[in-house]
């Protein structure tokens, strides 16, 4: 019987590539798992499904782990305004988690005696499946050809060609990387310092010029509810953001970053929907929590995104901090108010029965209610005592 590998399939170059050399040079029995963590239409999905049996594939399954994502990932993203180096809303990056976990829990499942992915040795992606890999299913062996053969594209085409499969296989000028959480760019200009990315390269065109209000609502931190219409599915009212916002042409920068293999790395992102939750929900709990939770969600939530970035996802760490920002949650619940425009978004305010901004305790800069004259006197002489002692004994 022929050994099985399992194949983290997308249907581009490098996938197509390994199932058929996994299967005509090295002899395995090649089973294709695509994890769709919702950056895919059906019409893309089939399209894939006809190329995978197209190569020979034992079999082909779509994992749709989009939930999964959601409630793993997006969720505490969102919970902790995390936008890595203050840009990136760690869009396709994120992705990887769900989707390498999928597909060593489906290689465990089918008895697999091989995991492969189609990762090069340049770039972040070899180490979130790598790692993941070896933690969900450390018994089977990982195979990274693309990796361990250093082919460059021309071969891979060629070799394809060599074994009847002439897929279009054109390089486009743009990558693109598509997902619920946003889409990476990638380009010539991105190979620069200097150059950013032209109007044309962005998938999400402008289309919409009217300006335009429209009301986020959270309970709990969750994005639950658009104008007033409330989504039960979470990714629902991602999607519902999105198909708004994208003709706005909002939430594009170029994201500048350290990779995991240690070099910097550049990318343009457009990120409509995420940018527009981050900002608000961001908003929302600067009026309902603490100043010192504020603080600390700060610190917390800049080791998060960046450790999920890394794919430290199974870090115990990230479940206690996961925890904190669950807890911090508990008053982020209100309307917040965000007016759309081409190119850009305004976050203009929020309602909540927790804003602590309440006139009922005095209006900033106006108007003093539970304190006197003589309370601030005091405060002011004790809240600065340690520094005048400090600069009467060291008068020099």
């Amino acid at each position: 019987m022929k050994k099985k590998v399992v194949l983290a399939f997308s249907g581009g170059l490098d996938t197509s590539y390994s199932a058929v050399y996994l299967s005509k040079e090295m002899g395995l029995e090649v089973h294709a798992a695509l994890a769709n963590t919702g950056g895919f239409t059906q019409q893309e999905l089939d399209r894939i499904e006809q190329r995978a049996k197209a190569l020979g594939v034992a079999s082909y399954k779509v994992l749709d782990v989009t939930q999964d994502y959601y409630n793993h990932q997006i969720k505490y993203m969102i919970f902790g305004n995390v936008l890595k180096n203050a840009t990136y809303p760690i869009s396709v990056s994120s992705e990887r988690i769900s989707q390498a976990t999928a597909v060593a829990k489906y290689a465990k499942e089918i008895g697999a005696d091989y995991l492969c992915h189609g990762s090069t040795g340049a770039g972040n992606d070899q180490v979130r499946f790598d790692m993941i890999f070896n933690i969900i299913a450390p018994e089977i062996k990982i195979i990274a050809l693309i990796r361990e053969k250093r082919l460059k594209r021309e071969e891979e085409i060629e070799y394809l060609r060599e074994n009847g499969v002439d897929f279009d296989f054109k390089k486009a000028e743009y990558s693109i990387n598509q997902g619920i959480w946003g889409t990476s760019v990638g380009g010539k200009e991105t190979l620069t310092s200097s150059e950013t990315l032209p109007e044309e390269a962005y998938p999400s065109q402008l289309k919409e010029t009217k300006p335009r209000r429209i009301t986020l609502t959270f309970e709990k931190g969750e994005f639950v509810a658009l104008d007033g219409k409330r989504y039960e599915n979470r990714i629902q009212a991602i999607q519902a953001l999105h198909d708004i916002a994208a003709p706005y042409a909002i939430g594009r920068d170029m994201h500048v970053g350290d990779t995991i293999i240690g070099i910097k790395g550049r990318v343009g992102f457009e990120a409509a929907a995420p940018m527009i939750i981050i900002k608000s929900h961001h908003m929302l709990e600067k009026h309902t929590l603490a100043k010192w939770q504020l603080f600390w969600k700060d610190q917390i939530s800049a080791f998060y995104g960046n450790w999920l970035h890394e794919g430290q996802y199974y870090d115990p760490v990230m479940r206690d901090i996961e925890a904190f920002l669950t807890s911090s949650q508990r008053t982020v619940t209100g309307d917040v108010y965000v007016d759309l425009y081409p190119y850009r978004f305004v976050v203009v305010g929020i309602q909540s029965d927790h804003d602590l901004m309440s006139n009922k305790f005095g209006a900033y800069g106006e108007v003093m209610s539970d304190w006197s004259s003589s309370d601030v006197e005091g405060f002011g002489k004790i809240f600065g005592l340690q520094n005048v002692i400090w600069h009467k004994i060291n008068q020099e």
